[in-house]
């Protein structure tokens, strides 16, 4: 049977700092399945996380096309910088070829905070998604089309620490949620100041911590809202 738009099964991966998350979805963004996940390996070269999505897919029997979110730097499919997942090995990595041949599907791979954005946006104005977990990750997206990737996690914020050293996991372990909090309220006023945006939504692990109220024009967002990007990247 030929796959229609109504009928097309998107096999959605993403791949964090800690854990590596997996759904299928429908055209719509829709879950088909309930998300399975397991924890990044120790070692997380590309040799060992394909391994980890070939296993994921193996719970998924069904899908024609694949989504990937990735934690870095992404260009036409090739992973430039990987800095959360530790290793030099990803640069130049063609992840969407090796998915794309290992499973047998066409693949699209972006960047991971990128694909949560897809999957979140109102897709009217100057939209900020700001992802909290291992690391800072950024998308801006006007009228729903994204645009280039700025790597705003390694931009320097204050006494000389990038948003990473800032306000990353690592961050967050060593001074306590109270003084994150406080940086966090920094973090926010720059970013409103800088950008501009009609609405910002925060994701990530680390964004239920947060601990103070919000701006109207300010939204949490869930790992559940953000893999239903992985259905825009096939509209």
């Amino acid at each position: 049977m030929a796959v229609t738009k109504k009928s097309k099964k998107i096999l959605s991966v993403d791949i964090g700092g800690s854990h590596i998350k997996a759904t299928v979805l429908d055209q719509q963004g829709k879950l088909l399945q309930d998300y399975e996940r397991v924890e990044t390996p120790d070692e997380p070269n590309p040799h060992n996380v394909m391994l980890i999505v070939q296993d994921l897919a193996k719970r998924f029997p069904e899908y024609q096309y694949i989504s990937v979110g990735f934690p870095g730097y992404v260009r036409d499919g090739v992973v430039k910088t990987a800095p959360n997942l530790g290793t030099i090995d990803w640069s130049g990595f063609d992840l969407a070829n090796e998915v794309e041949k290992v499973l047998k599907c066409p693949t699209q791979v972006v960047n991971d905070a990128d694909m949560q954005g897809l999957g979140v946006v109102s897709r009217k104005g100057l939209e900020l998604v700001i992802t909290l977990g291992t690391g800072f990750g950024t998308a801006l997206l006007k009228d729903g089309i994204l645009l280039p990737h700025l790597e705003m996690a390694h931009h320097p914020f204050a006494k000389k620490m990038t948003y990473d050293e800032y306000i990353g996991e690592n961050a967050l372990v060593e001074i306590g949620k109270e003084r994150w909090n406080n940086r966090m309220k920094k973090v926010f006023v720059v970013l409103k100041t800088v950008f501009n945006y009609d609405q910002l939504y925060i994701g990530g692990g680390n964004a239920t911590k947060i601990k103070f109220d919000l701006d109207k024009n300010m939204t949490l967002i869930t790992n559940k809202d953000g893999i239903r990007g992985g259905a825009r990247l096939w509209d």
